[in-house]
């Protein structure tokens, strides 16, 4: 299993990222997926979800209505649109293979800072 997350970096409050998370060794269409962030000094947090065909997603209240999660089955990836993005956004952002209770495998974490 190899999850690589990429898309991260550093923007302005209020400001926009694409995440994004190639997936390979498994078969990426039969798996539920999640992404997962971990800022300095605290625990994960789920952050949202998505099912095997795209079609049923959920998030954390945190990111509700400014996050979007997407798949692209045929290419094996997973997205996180982050917008209206804030400075307590700021984490690393992992993909992760599973739902919020039961993820197990994940990345390296790609490295998001919202900061002015």
């Amino acid at each position: 299993v190899q999850l690589v997350e990429s898309g991260g970096g550093m923007v302005q409050p209020g400001g926009s990222l694409r995440l994004s998370c190639a997936a390979s060794g498994f078969t990426f269409s039969t798996y539920d997926m999640s992404w997962v962030r971990q800022a300095p000094g605290t625990g994960p947090e789920w952050v949202s979800g998505i099912n095997t065909g795209g079609g049923r997603t959920s998030y954390a209240d945190s990111v509700k209505g400014r996050f979007t999660i997407s798949r692209d089955n045929a290419k094996n990836t997973l997205y996180l649109q982050m917008n209206s993005l804030k400075p307590e956004d700021t984490a690393l952002y992992y993909c992760a293979r599973g739902s919020q209770y039961e993820y197990n495998y994940w990345g390296q974490g790609t490295q998001v800072t919202v900061s002015s």
